[in-house]
């Protein structure tokens, strides 16, 4: 599955002929280069290993370098991969790291209903009962206030709407995951 390590950088509407308006996410190849490349003499697979040079936005070292199985052919390491290997049509999946929203209690977290606000009510935004009586501790799985958002998550089925060669632009149909200027991987959908 070919793919490639691109930047957000922002959401947009686009008008199909038929007059449907669709959201669709605009991501900018940032300069990949090849790193290292796995044989299936060596390795027991072919694979590039794609290294994205460090830009001042968002984005993780485990993003910053990134594997992807592309078709055998002519590579050499420090070559550049462009959005030329995408063609308007294509399915892709798209994985980033979601916008960290800090600690957050069970309303906003899992969508909890809140309890009376007047009348002397003081169960206001709290989670209510966490288990039976009998079993003396919180049980696994409880849905509970705490760390939301700033995790890794993966959209799939997205369609690529146009690709600009000279600017190095995606336009991909639908949302994806993160900030803008965070850096995604962008691969073909198999």
């Amino acid at each position: 599955m070919k793919g490639l390590i691109a930047k957000k950088i922002m959401m947009a509407q686009s008008v199909a002929k038929d007059g449907k308006v669709r959201a669709i996410t605009i991501l900018q190849a940032v300069p990949n280069v090849i790193k290292q490349i796995k044989t299936a003499e060596k390795d027991g697979y072919f694979a590039l290993q794609i290294s994205a040079t460090k830009s001042k936005g968002k984005g993780t070292r485990q993003m910053q370098a990134k594997e992807f199985h592309f078709p055998e052919g002519e590579y050499k390491v420090g070559d550049n991969i462009t959005v030329e290997i995408f063609n308007i049509g294509d399915k892709v999946e798209v994985t980033g790291i979601t916008k960290g929203k800090g600690f957050a209690g069970t309303v906003k977290r899992h969508g909890f209903s809140r309890g009376p606000m007047g009348h002397g009510h003081d169960h206001h935004r709290a989670p209510g009962s966490l288990g039976p009586m009998g079993i003396a501790r919180v049980i696994k799985g409880r849905r509970m206030g705490g760390h939301m958002g700033a995790t890794q998550v993966t959209i799939k089925n997205l369609e690529i709407i146009a690709v600009d060669k000279e600017n190095n632009l995606l336009a991909v149909s639908g949302n994806i995951p993160g900030a803008n200027k965070q850096l995604v991987s962008v691969k073909l959908h198999g």
